[in-house]
């Protein structure tokens, strides 16, 4: 079952007697547990029926008794099982003694008053232990794996719905960009852009790029948007800014390098007929970050780009030697690039 299924389910009330929770993306599993929590047991039964067990620490059949007791309050509880390593292929170091027929019984005839989670978050499960062929059998089994880049913004357009604003396209874009596939800081900052504008609101790309907290590599990025739209004035302005916080004029060049390799490896392969999706997969970068450069690209010609990368790399040679004031090497550098 996926998240989103999963998510739809615990929201319309319907809980299962067992979770295994499962996979690499340890933020989706917080945020089921936290879900489950929410709607499993009201806020002043949990000091007395939520319990959280580490099975690094304590045996399996502890917190199996734990859910087989009635709950002191209410009609349910809820037992959080933590670091399960022998549901994997994995060796188990710890010298905690595990009654695995136990938890096997469970499985196979659960608490009707209790709420079993057990967050493993592994890549794999051994599938060929009896274990955690039960455990699948027995409730909701959802592998909370990283989102793919065209998931991405499925989750952040229901983000932003569940807190009632509109997230733009050219914000959505921008916003995965600036931070990436890291969903527990997609979520830090859109919760913070929906409170910025209020309920009703729109998070634009403007938006974006006023709250989000700056990188240099965004800030790199920003500079030679700049360059590409021959407006050097602001382009200046953002190197001045860099050097102002004391950034390191070679990382700077570095980076400013880096980026016109994108932009020409992109351009070549726009020619060979690949698409952008198949250029991100090539280049291991994000769609967005390929849309960009390819948008970019067209402002030069092949001769032009290869023009620009002998002349960052001789603007290496020269900072790295010594020949010139690093700052003045830059500006030379973007002036260079701008008149051509």
């Amino acid at each position: 079952m996926s998240v989103s299924e999963i998510k739809k389910k615990i929201k319309q009330g319907n809980l299962d007697p067992v979770y295994l929770l499962t996979g690499t993306e340890a933020f989706l599993i917080h945020d089921l547990v936290k879900l489950i929590i929410e709607k499993g047991l009201p806020e002043e039964e949990r000091e007395f029926s939520l319990a959280t067990y580490d099975l690094n620490e304590t045996p399996v059949q502890e917190a199996i008794e734990e859910a087989e007791t009635m709950p002191f309050l209410g009609e349910k509880r809820i037992v959080i099982l933590k670091n399960p390593t022998f549901l994997t292929a994995v060796k188990d170091k710890s010298k905690v003694e595990h009654n695995i027929d136990v938890l096997v019984k469970y499985a196979e005839n659960p608490s009707p008053f209790t709420i079993l989670i057990i967050e493993a978050p592994y890549e794999k499960l051994d599938e060929r232990k009896k274990l955690v062929k039960s455990l699948k059998k027995s409730g909701a089994f959802v592998k909370a794996e990283a989102l793919q880049d065209h998931h991405l913004g499925d989750w952040l357009q229901l983000r932003a719905k569940e807190l009632n604003v509109t997230l733009d396209k050219e914000g959505e874009e921008r916003l995965v960009q600036l931070i990436g596939s890291h969903l527990m800081l997609l979520q830090q900052e859109i919760d913070k852009m929906a409170l910025y504008v209020g309920e009703g609101g729109t998070v634009s790309e403007d938006i974006v790029d006023l709250l989000v907290a700056r990188t240099l590599e965004n800030d790199i990025f920003a500079l030679i948007d700049r360059i590409v739209r021959k407006d050097l004035n602001t382009a200046f302005r953002i190197l001045y800014d860099l050097l102002k916080i004391n950034e390191e004029p070679i990382k700077i060049l570095s980076l400013i390098g880096r980026q016109f390799r994108i932009i020409y490896q992109v351009s070549e392969l726009a020619k060979r007929g690949y698409g952008q999706k198949q250029m991100a997969s090539q280049l291991k970068l994000h769609p967005y970050a390929v849309k960009i450069a390819h948008q970019q690209s067209k402002a030069f010609n092949e001769a032009q780009l290869l023009f620009i990368l002998d002349q960052i790399a001789e603007t290496d040679y020269e900072m790295k030697t010594g020949k010139m004031e690093k700052k003045l090497l830059l500006e030379l550098l973007l002036t260079k690039i701008k008149s051509i």
